[in-house]
């Protein structure tokens, strides 16, 4: 829900000049693929992606070998336990990795020197993680191919099959946990170049266009016994729909759903974020679709209607430039918890 510092309801000549602004701005954002990207560098995580609290042990860990990075190892986290260091799964595996209690006490590490090896503590469970993909690669390092699939394949097909098939194996399953991975790890990491436009913005705007003064609803997915009406993430979650891009239903699982492009680059179509903790992605409260000018289309809060806003605002978190394959690749059945973190 959006604070009282948001913008009021726009008069109707502002909103003819934002059906402009959107035209403009979709063409532009086609525009932007003459560009293409940009130079590659070191992998550095994005802003608020990964948790404050388990940055530092992501950043350090996940350049343990060659094999892994920080974008890397907080999508493997992500995936396994959507960061709940409490978390366990019916397979009994535990904490923040998901190690199954035979696996944990071969590969389980002390990574903060404390004298303890504990699965439920993140200061150990994160370096073990790290640790245990190295080793899992170095099994592999003369299988062809990529090495890093070929190491996210041992880890879930066992390193004998990644061997037996030089690569990765055909399984279903571990082809697409393979992908479910190398595909996160673009949400995760910090663009080095530039993040190519989305093809279906213009379909995601005009729909949120469309919904322009119809008046808020807490929880509100846009369904008949909703009246049609529609809170933050079920407005942006339907605009997607609409071209074919399922989204999550809650607006800090919708930040995952893409790589985040910086505030001097957005486009059209992309979705914008707030948060009272800039720091953690998992923290975020509100998210509305972006339409150039520095104006979003969003559900504000009870109370008010769907009208455009400003984005340049205290509690701006970040972006997401939607994927088909960053959305399908979200999880959705992450491990329950015991107790809260």
């Amino acid at each position: 829900m959006r604070k009282a510092w948001a913008v009021g309801g726009a008069c109707v000549g502002l909103c003819l000049c934002f059906v402009a602004l959107l035209v403009v701005g979709t063409y532009a954002a086609a525009a932007g693929l003459i560009g293409g990207a940009g130079k590659s560098g070191a992998v550095a995580l994005a802003k608020g992606a990964v948790p404050a609290r388990y940055q530092g042990l992501v950043q350090t860990w996940g350049n343990l070998c060659p094999a892994i990075n920080p974008a890397l190892l907080a999508a493997q986290l992500y995936q396994e336990s959507g960061w709940n260091p409490r978390a366990q799964s019916h397979a009994a595996a535990q904490g923040i990795a998901q190690f199954i209690p035979g696996t944990w006490a071969v590969h389980g590490v002390d990574g903060d020197k404390d004298g303890d090896r504990d699965v439920w503590d993140p200061a150990d469970a994160i370096p073990s993680a790290a640790s245990y993909d190295c080793k899992l690669a170095e099994y592999v390092k003369d299988v062809p191919g990529d090495p890093t699939s070929n190491m996210l394949a041992a880890y879930n097909a066992g390193a004998y099959a990644v061997i037996k098939y030089q690569g990765v194996p055909p399984y279903r399953e571990t082809q697409n946990y393979v992908k479910v991975i190398r595909t996160l790890e673009k949400s995760f990491a910090r663009p080095a170049g530039r993040v190519q436009p989305s093809r279906q913005a213009a379909g995601a705007i005009y729909f949120a266009q469309q919904k322009l003064g119809t008046k808020y609803l807490w929880g509100g997915e846009g369904t008949p016994e909703d009246g049609g009406r529609f809170d933050c993430s079920g407005l942006t979650q339907a605009a997607y729909r609409t071209v074919g891009i399922e989204l999550p239903r809650v607006a800090n699982d919708q930040y995952n759903a893409g790589p985040h492009p910086g505030r001097d680059e957005l486009l059209p179509g992309d979705l914008v974020f707030f948060s009272d903790d800039l720091t953690n992605s998992r923290a975020i409260r509100h998210v509305g679709v972006y339409v150039g000018g520095g104006y979003m289309i969003n559900a504000p809060y009870t109370g008010a209607v769907i009208r455009f806003d400003k984005i340049d605002t205290p509690d701006y978190f970040g972006a997401t430039r939607v994927t088909e394959d960053g959305a399908k690749a979200l999880p959705t059945d992450l491990p329950s918890s015991s107790a809260a973190d």
